[in-house]
């Protein structure tokens, strides 16, 4: 059997790259796995060494079948990396699994990512698979899909990524014309279309925000595990994108169990849906009476 490749992309962080490789090289199916590495060129001085240690420390890494270490001669910026990343290395294998230098995976993480390509490859409405789900407080089924694409520790095929539309205006205009807000925000909890409209103004630069529009639009599926097998850990703020104290800083606890995989219907799974909408609440809560508390104290 051939094993999806992974794609790793690595910029200025060479201990959260170091803890990512660490936990992949752990997995079932890393020495069986080819990993391709893109590693950006740094934006400014100041990033500079952070990028030349983490190519260095790029250049020591053994353990999986194959290495292949593309280092940029410019600047991407981690959504052009993206793009540009997995459209190549997709269309040259058809299959991928993704990751970024700040995830941490579970020993399974590679076995679930490559028996869920392999059992749903045939089937046009899944367009994602994924490793990391909230930790919503409901129990639900082994595995369940989700209308639309997620970004922490994922796969896809090539018919999967054609879906994907660069394009946040125009999506942004389809989500509208559909009238699809309410649904595409999580009955309101999560404030998507807002993320869709800083993309278009140029306040945010956000690969994931339009993958996930492209696949909801498209009524497309993502399957996700009830336990993650993904934990972030660049919500300390030395991510790009991810400041710290990002809402999601509460992360799920990894996973050590094996997922045993069944083909479940491909249709939206609506306690799932209300899950992730009550976490969503949950949080939005949590934040006002923090806010609430500050001004009490002042």
């Amino acid at each position: 059997m051939t094993y999806a490749p992974i794609i790793l992309f690595t910029y200025n962080r060479p201990v959260h790259t170091r803890q990512t490789i660490d936990a992949l090289l752990k997995n079932t199916l890393a020495s069986e796995s080819d990993i391709i590495i893109f590693s950006d060129f740094p934006k400014t001085e100041k990033h500079v060494e952070g990028v030349e240690q983490t190519r260095k420390y790029l250049k020591t890494v053994a353990g999986f079948r194959s290495i292949k270490i593309i280092e940029r001669d410019k600047n991407f910026g981690l959504a052009n990396s993206v793009i540009d990343g997995v459209t190549s290395i997709v269309n040259k294998y058809d299959k991928v699994i993704v990751l970024e230098d700040d995830l941490i995976t579970s020993p399974y993480f590679l076995q679930y990512m490559n028996d869920a390509l392999t059992l749903y490859e045939n089937d046009a409405n899944v367009v994602c698979i994924h490793g990391y789900i909230y930790p919503v407080k409901e129990k639900l089924p082994d595995t369940f899909f989700l209308r639309g694409a997620d970004c922490w520790g994922w796969a896809t095929w090539k018919r999967g990524w054609d879906v994907f539309n660069p394009n946040a205006e125009l999506l942004l205009e389809q989500i509208k014309k559909h009238r699809l807000s309410r649904k595409f925000n999580f009955n309101n909890t999560y404030p998507y279309v807002k993320m869709l409209r800083q993309q278009i103004e140029g306040k945010i630069d956000s690969w994931a925000i339009r993958w996930y529009a492209s696949a909801f639009i498209q009524d497309k599926l993502t399957l996700y595990p009830y336990q993650s097998l993904v934990v972030n850990i660049g919500l300390d703020g030395t991510g790009t994108h991810c400041p710290k104290k990002h809402e999601f800083s509460t992360v799920a606890a990894l996973s050590n169990k094996k997922v045993e995989l069944q083909k479940v219907e491909t249709k939206e799974n609506e306690q799932a849906y209300k899950a992730f909408a009550h976490f969503f609440m949950r949080d939005r809560y949590k934040k006002i009476k923090e806010k609430f508390k500050q001004i009490i104290i002042f």
